[in-house]
């Protein structure tokens, strides 16, 4: 093993320590890289969340100027509950060539490798600025992604290129759907189950909606893009969840649909959208309010996430093309934080080790070849910034 890919490992196993699971905090995490940036010349910053409790890192080696390069990945992982490990998913394991542990593909890896190679990039950093970007909350809907744009636009910070870390298996992706993600709430009125008239059934109208929802997937299937490179080629809709009701013979108060859609271009999210508010507003709501007047229906908005769209001019993407002889860019399906550095005006592309087949399942991985091939790519990057 190659005292750099060593270096890697060693760092991997530290952040994997971190159990940055969705709903704990990632202030020791950051706390961590940022140190170890800070200690080979990088000027930190650490963005914290409206109560403190999550922060954002962003951190930059070299010139202070625009169209700088950024190394972006998220911090935070899934749970690991109800799921069945071999080993403790927060305690990094080496075997036959891979490194299991909750977040060594989604996305730790990635980002370890990125800090390992700092001290080598500070060198030569010389006429481009490389930044390292380290967001909260990227698996519950981009939450810090979309707040540290905020922050940079606050400051006039204007990177040129964006490189997020997902796991491609190094394959280099040049654009993905969007991800729009919401909750949806029945308020109706209890009563008797004998007596269904005499109340409103939170949870029938909760599945009236619903086949709203596939109704509209089936519309959006015609409103493919021409020559569309996705698969599917049409936004998708799916229901995650209905809950609601406390007992079979009570007439249900509350229901909650968990749903979300990939949108390939954003005029089909507004088409869902305006078609739900149509239907709530003239066909469930009135029904709903003449038996009682203060039923209801909300939408929380969990997140929207635009999707990154393929660009012909696009300096992210051909920078890493360059980079990892790559034949040709592709789309995924999956979201990232891509989008959101697209719409800042900053060109992106997706591109990190190890396969999202393993990631948010149980015994995650990372193979030792993909971080070599992650830390091959970053010694070349270092040619881009002292040009």
């Amino acid at each position: 093993m190659s005292t750099q890919l060593a270096d890697t490992v060693a760092l991997l196993r530290e952040l994997v320590a971190f159990p940055t699971i969705s709903e704990v905090s990632n202030l020791d995490m950051i706390a961590w890289l940022g140190h170890r940036l800070e200690s080979c010349g990088a000027r930190v910053d650490i963005f914290h969340d409206e109560i403190g409790h999550k922060a954002n890192l962003f951190a930059t080696l070299g010139p202070e100027r625009d169209g700088g390069i950024v190394l972006s990945g998220h911090s935070d992982v899934v749970p690991v509950a109800e799921q069945d490990w071999a080993s403790d998913p927060f305690e990094l394991i080496e075997h036959d060539g891979r490194l299991y542990g909750r977040g060594t593909c989604d996305m730790k890896g990635f980002i370890a490798t990125a800090v390992s190679m700092a001290p080598l990039l500070a060198k030569r950093a010389t006429a481009r600025p490389l930044h390292f970007a380290f967001t909260y909350d990227e698996e519950v809907g981009c939450l810090g992604g979309q707040a540290l744009i905020d922050s940079l636009s606050a400051r006039g910070i204007r990177p040129g290129v964006a490189i997020i870390g997902e796991p491609t298996s190094m394959r280099v992706i040049e654009g993905h759907k969007g991800c729009y993600e919401y909750t949806t709430r029945f308020y109706g009125q209890a009563g008797h189950g004998s007596a269904p008239e005499r109340g409103v059934n939170a949870v029938e109208y909760a599945v009236r909606y619903v086949n709203r929802l596939l109704e509209l997937a089936e519309a959006l299937r015609a409103r493919a893009p021409e020559g569309s490179r996705f698969d599917p080629p049409w936004s998708t809709i799916n229901t995650g969840s209905v809950k609601g009701g406390v007992a079979h013979n009570v007439i249900a108060s509350n229901a909650a649909v968990e749903w979300e859609m990939r949108p390939v271009q954003r005029s089909d999210a507004e088409f869902v959208k305006d078609d739900l508010r149509r239907y709530c507003e003239e066909m469930l709501l009135p029904r709903m309010c003449a038996i009682f007047p203060d039923a209801a229906i909300t939408t929380e908005v969990i997140g929207e996430v635009d999707g990154l769209e393929p660009a012909t001019l696009n300096e992210a993407r051909d920078i890493v093309m360059d980079l990892t002889g790559a034949d040709a860019p592709e789309l995924v399906p999956f979201g990232t934080e891509a989008g959101l550095f697209q719409s800042y005006g900053t060109s992106a592309v997706v591109c990190g080790p190890g396969s999202i087949e393993q990631a948010h399942k149980p015994d995650e991985f990372i193979s030792l070849d993909q971080l070599q091939n992650c830390i091959d790519m970053l010694w070349h990057l270092g040619d881009k910034l002292d040009a």
